[in-house]
């Protein structure tokens, strides 16, 4: 019997845009896939979606403002607040008030964040590789394709909520 949930291969013949969609599904396949597997060393703490997202941000914008990040992740300015209070009661993030007029505040990561995101970083590595067997032929075509991919569709992400979030089907 054959796995739909799984199926995967390229579309024969020109039509891109079924190769486009097989992209996007196999993408979303391999993004929970890599959520189900938890962590094995206890030290990483696991992240929702969105605080992943930001921590993911943090990375490379160390210290923020919440509206950059909210504009960055694509998050509504409400549930960044949620989130960012999560992110601290882990011990992830710092807020920092402006102290030139005490009324701005900027998220820092702590030293903590900065070692969990290493430490999942690690385990995401040693998870992906290991299903493709080690195998890195096509690993900086992906690589490229993947990173125009989020670039472009970041860049064109709607500002205003006109239409439903898309979901897993």
């Amino acid at each position: 019997m054959k796995d739909h949930a799984h199926q995967t291969g390229p579309t024969p013949g020109p039509d891109h845009e079924q190769r486009w969609a097989e992209l996007a599904d196999l993408t979303l396949i391999i993004s929970r896939e890599i959520q189900f597997r938890g962590y094995t060393d206890e030290r990483a703490v696991p992240l929702s979606p969105s605080e992943g997202m930001v921590m993911r941000y943090l990375q490379h914008e160390p210290a923020a403002p919440p509206s950059r990040i909210a504009t960055a992740t694509g998050l509504q300015r409400t549930n960044l607040s949620t989130v960012l209070g999560g992110l601290e009661r882990k011990g992830l993030i710092e807020r920092h008030t402006d102290p030139g007029d005490g009324r701005g505040v900027t998220v820092h990561t702590t030293e903590r964040g900065r070692a969990n995101y290493a430490l999942v970083r690690r385990e995401w590595a040693t998870a992906v590789s290991t299903a493709a067997d080690h195998d890195a032929e096509h690993l900086d075509a992906a690589l490229t394709l993947l990173t125009a991919v989020e670039t472009g569709l970041a860049r064109t992400r709607p500002q205003a909520r006109a239409t439903r979030p898309a979901t897993e089907t």
